[in-house]
């Protein structure tokens, strides 16, 4: 190994052959970024050194570029080491301290930045001699004596100050194996690390690959003795991100050159429909869908402050075996910054964000929860019937406002969830019932979550003959040939284009596209029969919004910048598609938003309507216990059948209305 006055030889060789570098970044920070294969072409037993000893050898490599004039605390950073020093937070044992590795996982937690004590200068009062006491460890040392005779008791002068910040990084899900938990590992960012600049690779939910040096901590015990048992920190040197969310990708020329002779072709919306989830056979309208929502709408920014979202949340409810989870796996691997979170192991705090006792800070710190990490990404959140009631109300204020309030312990706090959702879920009894209630009844969600998705898909497993041999013959076809099934773009240039989409195509709507979606929606609103009671509301101003979200993806898909009428007519369709599976009252035939939104529809609460006067009628009238049969009767002589009597009564009845003082009778509240 080489000794320090040869590495700083070797150094100051190596930066004088990469001056033009070396200046570039002087000019620009105060930091250097070695690439180490090109240290290693240069050197070999330099570069084996640093692996071995990074502290004091790259203390050296600083030194060395002292010559060029840099300023006190320029640093050299170091990227690209090679694949052996790639270790798993797991692996990290005590052979790995103090040697140069990379770790990778997801920032969990980072606390705030505060400044640090790295050196104090003393005076002595009786001799006027200054002294210089570096500041290791988490104790403030004071020096013990001068050099006169003279114990305790020194003037401080002044004291260096370095900005510092502790990050939690955990293993991601992708690493883990069988029933293993994540481990995490706690990492130090000093300097330039944790300038502003820097602060959107290190926010809660980035993934990011760390490059560093492991030493141990000394664990205080209550005696306040240390304990022969150590815990483990992370000094990083320099640390990047690996997961780009789809603005982050950097496309090169050839890759723009690429997309846009992509997109000159006619059968361009086809063919990216067609390489989702290629192993899947069949359903055509939801690849559809998944496409625009991966692609999305514009984000409006409204002169008032208020914000439109562009993401579009999807919910797919079906019977067991239809490919929901598939569908589900193949989003959460071909987005970037996705994630995968299924039933039971879902809670509230898990989704949105949990406080939790930050060490460093000796205080308060938020985590974040899959909806926050997953922020300007994609939640694909699987067997969304199974999480608890409480649970699901998190979602909320995340799928409309795509924000999440928290106020717990000290903390009171907004976060950003700018996140798509695509959610599967099981109807009420495992299976939809075809001579059951209608579809909507069987969907076991609250109403008001299930108004905030734009688009909701029904996928029923009934036996066809014809179907079930398509489908026998697709899944058959796929287990005797694995490379059968190849998508028609690879899913790194579905990447790539819809990358291109999101950066560069804001389209707007043409008169055109304006008219035919404000036709269709004022027609069916009005489609309903103009006879007394209430209307059925068939599309709400929320389904309005849904409709340009969907029209500006279709356009974004041609990297059109005008929303002609054909993309308008096709995002139309497919709602068109979803209001007809869930939205339809099979007492009248027509659309009605309120089987979605409320749960019940126009036509039941027509009937609830007429039971309600009638009683009211009669207590008006001044008859307190009223009959069960008279109010039957009048019914029966306004159209309603008895058993929609009796459910009129028993919905009047849980709303605190009415009550049955004795058998038979009823009675107002």
């Amino acid at each position: 190994m080489l000794d320090s006055k040869k590495q700083r030889e070797r150094f100051e060789e190596f930066f004088e052959e990469h001056e033009k570098e070396v200046r570039k970044y002087i000019s620009k920070g105060n930091f250097i970024l070695v690439d180490f294969s090109a240290l290693s072409k240069f050197d070999p037993e330099l570069a084996e050194t640093l692996l071995e000893n990074p502290e004091e050898t790259i203390k050296i490599a600083e030194i060395a570029l002292e010559r060029f004039d840099v300023g006190p605390n320029f640093r050299v950073r170091f990227r690209n080491l090679p694949e052996t020093q790639n270790i798993s937070i797991r692996n990290i044992r005590s052979e790995n301290l103090g040697k140069f590795i990379v770790i990778e996982g997801i920032i969990k937690q980072s606390s705030d930045v505060r400044p640090q004590v790295i050196s104090a200068k003393f005076e002595c009062p009786s001799c006027g001699q200054t002294m210089t006491i570096p500041q290791t460890g988490d104790k403030f040392k004071t020096p013990t004596r001068c050099s006169c005779g003279r114990k305790g008791q020194f003037i401080l002068l002044s004291k260096e100050l370095i900005d510092v910040q502790r990050l939690i990084v955990e293993e991601s899900p992708e690493m883990l194996e069988g029933g293993a938990q994540p481990k995490r590992i706690q990492v130090f960012l000093r300097e330039d690390l944790v300038d502003p600049k820097m602060e959107k690779r290190t926010t809660p939910g980035s993934k990011v690959k760390v490059i560093g040096y492991v030493k141990e901590i000394s664990i205080p015990l209550r005696t306040g003795a240390m304990s022969t048992r150590f815990d483990l920190a992370m000094y990083a040197n320099y640390i990047e991100p690996i997961e780009e969310e789809f603005l982050d990708i950097e496309l090169s020329k050839k890759d723009e050159e690429e997309i846009k002779k992509l997109a000159k072709d006619p059968q361009i919306y086809q063919k990216l429909v067609s390489s989702i989830a290629p192993s899947i056979f069949g359903h055509e309208k939801i690849k559809e869908a998944l496409l625009l929502q991966m692609i999305g709408g514009v984000k409006k920014k409204k002169s008032d402050g208020t914000v439109t979202r562009g993401d579009m949340h999807i919910l797919l409810v079906g019977d067991p075996g239809c490919g929901k989870s598939a569908l589900l796996t193949f989003i959460s691997k071909a987005a970037p910054k996705a994630r995968y979170v299924a039933g039971k192991g879902v809670t509230g705090t898990g989704l949105t964000a949990s406080v939790v006792r930050d060490e460093f800070l000796r205080g308060w710190a938020l985590e974040a929860g899959a909806l926050v990490l997953c922020n300007k990404g994609l939640l694909a959140l699987d067997e969304l019937d199974k999480v608890s009631v409480e649970d699901i109300s998190a979602l909320h204020e995340a799928l409309e406002q795509q924000q999440i309030s928290i106020s717990k312990a000290n903390i009171q706090a907004t976060l950003r969830a700018e996140t798509t959702v695509l959610a599967a879920a099981n109807p009420k009894l495992g299976r939809f019932d075809p001579y059951g209630p209608p579809i909507a009844k069987q969907i076991d969600l609250p109403p008001a979550l299930i108004n905030r998705f734009d688009l909701i898909f029904v996928l029923k497993d009934m036996p066809d003959k014809e179907m079930d041999e398509k489908i026998a013959t697709h899944v058959l076809g796929i287990h005797k040939e694995i490379e059968k099934v190849k998508p028609t773009i690879p899913i790194e240039k579905l990447r790539k284009y819809i990358a291109y989409v999101k950066q560069k195509v804001f389209p707007k709507l043409t008169k055109e596209a304006l008219n035919e979606i404000k036709n269709f929606y004022i027609e069916l609103r009005n489609s309903g029969e103009s006879e007394e009671g209430i209307k059925p509301i068939p599309i709400s101003p929320r389904q309005l919004e849904s409709l340009i979200r969907l029209a500006e993806a279709v356009a974004r898909v041609r990297l059109s910048e005008k929303i002609t009428k054909n993309d308008a007519k096709k995002a139309i369709e497919l709602l068109k598609y979803c209001l007809h599976q869930v939205g339809v009252d099979p007492e009248t035939g027509k659309i009605d938003i309120d089987r979605i939104a409320t749960g019940i529809s126009a036509s039941t609460r027509n009937k609830i309507k007429t039971v309600r006067d009638i009683i009211f009628e009669y207590h008006r009238r001044g008859v307190k216990k009223i009959a069960y049969n008279d109010i039957l009767g009048e019914a029966i002589k306004r159209g309603l059948k008895e058993e929609e009597v009796e459910e009129a009564i028993e919905k009047l009845k849980r709303d605190g209305d009415i009550y049955e003082p004795k058998s038979g009778f009823l009675q107002v509240i």
